[in-house]
């Protein structure tokens, strides 16, 4: 998160108005929920994971067991078995 000075960017009266709420401190202002990005959204790391399980879910399918892809994966048996069984997309 980048801190911004409010001088820099805002109107003097709303720099005064806030003054009267907090001063020498930090304000956190919210991004709109229309606005917001779930997580991996921005990284494209959401898209890598989907991926990955759609692999492992594949490879399944071809006959390799929870075990063998538990090791190639770096995952727990339990995780494969999720991402197998549907509860982890």
């Amino acid at each position: 998160m980048k801190y911004v000075n409010a001088q820099a960017i805002l109107p003097e009266a709303l720099v005064k108005e806030l003054q009267s709420y907090i001063q020498g401190g930090y304000l956190y202002i919210p991004v709109e929920e229309e606005q917001r990005k779930r997580w991996g959204e921005v990284s494209g790391y959401r898209q890598e994971l989907k991926e990955r399980n759609r692999q492992i879910r594949e490879a399944y399918k071809e006959g390799i067991s929870m075990e063998t892809l538990s090791e190639e994966y770096g995952l727990s048996v339990y995780a494969v078995r999720k991402i197998v069984y549907g509860q982890a997309r």
